[in-house]
């Protein structure tokens, strides 16, 4: 599995000098993390880097990298758990939960959409004060233009593009 982190939470957690790394053979095992602030509360937006499947944590209480691992395997299991997706899971991710490797940001394409889930968790946490599973799942249901799956679908939501990768890894 694949853990990238922004510079900004790599030193935040203490994960040391962070290179980077091509993308898993797994898109299921490759995950990009970013720190954020919203009511002067930080959060941690951690997303699927090919689909932008993404769950949001609380970032405090966790220092350093371990309790993220722990943290985001957690939350991302409820959200799996949420959506109906426990077996694939169990399958697909925890498997890959064995040797995680730390790396940079893949590239700008997958900064620049979790930059804007970011502005509208922002917004949502404004507006509500969901719990971060709720958040979480509202942040499935956007759309976004970087998901578009031909000229014709303008637009794809995260949630959609990772049940696209689950069905491509349970055919295989």
């Amino acid at each position: 599995m694949i853990l990238r982190f922004s510079q900004k939470l790599g030193s935040r957690l203490k994960a040391g000098p962070l290179k980077p790394k091509a993308a898993d053979t797994n898109p299921l095992a490759d995950w990009t993390a970013h720190v954020f602030y919203a009511n002067r509360t930080p959060y941690i937006l951690v997303s699927n880097t090919p689909s932008l499947y993404s769950i949001v944590l609380f970032a405090k209480g966790i220092p350093d990298d371990s309790r993220f691992i722990t943290r985001t395997l957690w939350m991302l299991r409820e959200s799996m758990e949420r959506d109906g997706l426990a077996d694939a899971y169990h399958r697909f991710v925890v498997p890959e939960t064995g040797l995680i490797y730390f790396a940079s940001a893949l590239n700008r394409s997958v900064t620049g959409s979790m930059n804007e889930l970011i502005e509208s968790a922002k917004t949502i946490l404004l507006l509500d004060e969901p719990s971060t599973l709720d958040l979480s799942s509202q942040l499935n249901d956007l759309l976004l233009s970087t998901l578009a799956r031909s000229k014709a679908h303008r637009y794809g939501k995260p949630r959609e593009a990772f049940l696209r990768l689950i069905a491509e890894s349970e055919s295989r």
